[in-house]
């Protein structure tokens, strides 16, 4: 049972959206700003548009297998993306319908992406986002250690909100989000997605929000054991898939 699987299943549906990058382009000019809810950009992302809307619900908490998200579907469509017109294809048709753990899915979003050449949208952003932000809670501690970090700088008034079954989110201010996160990581991220790293400080103030409310369905820590094990499963799937894809 997965306590990621709806907001990891929408990011990668987004991601491999071909319509996305003309839905929701890159490298725009924007005015950082503090969100509320799930945000300009992780919003965008996970609601779609009106012709194009998608079924994300920051308060769903129901936890089911990970197939119950049509994860395996997203591996089919990525297998027949990158098996048409391209000569490895057989590599690619190597991910089976049965590998459809969540970090198996962003491994190969993430993969497919750097073997097709040039930038997606801003669902590509914020699935790039996804490792760097999970990444962190695990070197921070885990769930219990990481909100420890976000209340030691001052923010407790907003992890109470991320934790919180009733309220929206009180996201973070991307101008402060270097005080959480490495300056190097976010370049990496901007070079990788295309995207200019304003796009970034303001996608991870809104993503680390929304995977710890994800990940706090009861509004505590009671699942704390489950959420550091599902974190380190993911991890260790992207870790394999982006090395077998490489």
């Amino acid at each position: 049972m997965s306590l990621l699987g709806n907001l990891v299943s929408q990011v990668a549906r987004s991601a491999i959206d071909s319509e996305d990058a003309q839905r929701n382009p890159i490298n725009q000019r924007i005015t950082p700003r503090r969100t509320g809810g799930l945000g300009d950009i992780l919003g965008g992302v996970l609601t779609g548009s009106r012709n194009q809307p998608r079924d994300y619900n920051p308060q769903q908490y129901d936890r089911q297998a990970d197939n119950g998200f049509g994860l395996d579907d997203i591996l089919g469509g990525l297998i027949a993306g990158n098996s048409s017109g391209n000569s490895d294809g057989n590599q690619r048709g190597s991910i089976s319908a049965g590998s459809g753990g969540l970090g198996d899915i962003l491994g190969s979003v993430l993969g497919g992406q750097g073997n097709k050449g040039g930038f997606g949208g801003k669902g590509m952003l914020v699935a790039a986002l996804m490792p760097m932000v999970l990444s962190w809670i695990q070197r921070n501690g885990g769930l219990s250690g990481a909100l420890s970090k976000i209340i030691g700088l001052g923010y407790d008034n907003q992890a109470r909100s991320w934790m919180s079954n009733q309220e929206l989110n009180d996201n973070l201010d991307p101008n402060e989000i270097n005080r959480l996160f490495d300056e190097q990581e976010i370049q990496q991220v901007a070079a990788h997605t295309g995207a200019n790293e304003m796009e970034v400080r303001q996608g991870l103030s809104e993503l680390l929000p929304e995977v710890m409310n994800q990940l706090t369905p009861q509004g505590n820590l009671d699942n704390e054991t489950e959420a550091n094990q599902e974190i380190d499963q993911i991890i260790s799937q992207l870790s394999s898939r982006l090395g077998t894809l490489k």
